[in-house]
């Protein structure tokens, strides 16, 4: 009796002290989600000026978007990517596409890659990784310049077979000790060209009044 008391007494304890801590994770989530929020939001716009610098546009470029969905071309699964469209009077500037690079060495990367409507590349910024420290990811801007090689380059500039890492064939360089990376992220720039070239007056034309959002899903899988 008096083990049995024991127990349901340590378990009671055990039951409270879960409930307590559950409680105190939740309430702290709570109060630091808007933080994080704020904090996704301001780093998003700083790719975006950095990428189509304001000067260059006169919308609200943060605001003006459309969604595209593409598991081929975008990594596009379940939920649309976003582009943001910049605009000076009212005519078409630049489409900052959020895609995917799935096949990363620890998992999926996202990106923004910015493109002029001439077709040719803006910029390209990593938005979220999980490759290894010290290795993969010399893809952030912080840490390497290796993501601005495909500033100023288009589907002509290189061609299909330039559009691969140099141990590929192609033009872009790999890293020491992690070809994985830069591969994915190569394949993914080279593809999101690919969904613009396909769709470019349509991500326009799904939004054609500057600084206003819209929700339209170009669907191509």
């Amino acid at each position: 009796m008096v083990a049995l008391k024991h127990m349901m007494t340590t378990s009671l304890l055990l039951g409270t002290f879960a409930i307590v801590g559950t409680g105190m994770v939740a309430l702290t989530y709570d109060g630091t989600e808007p933080l994080i929020e704020y904090k996704e939001k301001q780093a998003l716009l700083r790719s975006l000026n950095a990428l189509i610098p304001p000067a260059s546009r006169d919308n609200d470029i943060a605001n003006d978007t459309t969604e595209a969905t593409s598991k081929a071309l975008l990594g596009s699964k379940k939920k649309a990517n976003t582009v943001y469209l910049a605009r000076l009077k009212g005519v078409p500037v630049a489409a900052v596409i959020t895609t995917i690079a799935p096949d990363g060495y620890n998992g999926a990367i996202k990106l923004l890659v910015a493109i002029r409507y001439n077709g040719t590349i803006s910029g390209v910024r990593v938005l979220k990784h999980r490759e290894t420290p010290g290795l993969g990811d010399g893809i952030e801007i912080i840490r390497s310049d290796w993501i601005t090689t495909f500033d100023n380059h288009s589907l002509q500039n290189p061609d299909d077979l330039g559009w691969h890492v140099k141990k590929d064939g192609g033009i872009f360089d790999q890293f020491t000790g992690a070809t994985i990376t830069p591969r994915a992220i190569v394949k993914a720039v080279h593809n999101a060209l690919k969904y613009f070239e396909q769709h470019r007056d349509e991500l326009f034309s799904a939004n054609n009044t500057a600084q206003t959002s819209t929700q339209v899903t170009k669907t191509d899988n």
